[in-house]
């Protein structure tokens, strides 16, 4: 963000800037929410549980079960401020200070950044293409020492890769066998290229899945997203949002709401998306970029 306030600093001065500092889709929220939208602006939008509007839990819920075959209970659902402030909560429940959390390198900053702020101690994997740049089970094992969780992301921030439903299964295996807290960011699910994304919820009920309608719904500015939390860690987590941010934004909730009957822009989206990627495949290796990650997902190049 600070490399994005320099940039718009540049742009208010008159200077043209092409905006590579964040994970911002260039399509707005679909049509169907702002249309949606303009008729609550009217209405009083009070706060609400904790865990967010049931209505949208629901949807969530309906969500999985279609898209995954997964039944999740709406009462493992929380709606939270974006998947930044899902971090900070699902952080905040499964470590205590001193714990050691590892992280994939090459990899989203913000993990690391959240964990140390909270005394968490970060562990970097180390990976390349030989592993896809995802963490996996042998990398684990030969770490100096246990850790007490791990973050995944598939598909990842920046290199785009993804980690297939094996590997997942052998990941989840392992973890559970020896009590490693698994984070699972899929905020990127929806944005894939002929490759199907899988839910950690496929493979574990012990997983935290944080996901968010900032990418594949194309609502960065609206701060909403969701976590789905293991049975034993909704308590700790509710208590921690309730007084950390009372009750995420109501009308985003809404908005959320409405973004799951916009399925085909959505659609429309991803083959905009399909088709940016399949140019710079074709043109970067002739500008000398020849190493590039395999970009399953996402709308990342790793070169």
């Amino acid at each position: 963000m600070d490399v994005m306030r320099e940039a718009n600093a540049l742009e208010a001065a008159g200077k043209r800037i092409l905006h590579l500092e964040v994970g911002q889709p260039a399509t707005g929220a679909p049509k169907g929410v702002i249309k949606n939208i303009s008729k609550l602006t009217k209405e009083r939008l009070g706060y609400t549980e904790a865990f967010g509007l049931e209505c949208l839990r629901e949807q969530i819920a309906h969500f999985y079960l279609v898209n995954y075959g997964v039944e999740v209970p709406t009462g493992r659902i929380a709606i939270t401020t974006g998947s930044s402030g899902g971090f900070v909560l699902s952080f905040l429940a499964a470590f205590d200070s001193g714990q050691r959390v590892g992280v994939s390198a090459p990899g989203y900053p913000a993990y690391r950044n959240i964990l140390k702020s909270l005394g968490v101690e970060v562990v970097e994997i180390l990976t390349d293409s030989s592993t896809n740049f995802q963490p996996t089970v042998d990398l684990l094992r030969n770490l100096d020492s246990p850790i007490d969780g791990l973050i995944i992301a598939s598909p990842s921030n920046p290199t785009g890769t993804m980690i297939d439903a094996d590997n997942l299964n052998m990941l989840s295996c392992f973890c559970e066998e020896r009590e490693v807290r698994v984070i699972s960011d899929e905020i990127y699910h929806g944005i894939t290229y002929g490759k199907k994304a899988h839910t950690m919820l496929e493979f574990s009920d012990q997983a935290i899945v944080v996901n968010s309608f900032s990418k594949y719904f194309s609502m960065t500015g609206w701060r909403i997203g969701w976590c789905i939390l293991p049975i034993e860690l909704v308590r700790s987590f509710e208590c921690l949002s309730q007084n950390l941010y009372i009750s995420p934004p109501t009308l985003s909730q809404y908005a959320g709401i409405a973004a799951f009957d916009c399925i085909d822009e959505l659609e429309q989206n991803v083959e905009r998306y399909a088709r940016n990627r399949e140019v710079l495949l074709k043109e970067l290796p002739k500008a000398g970029f020849n190493d590039l990650a395999s970009v399953e997902g996402a709308f990342y190049i790793y070169a």
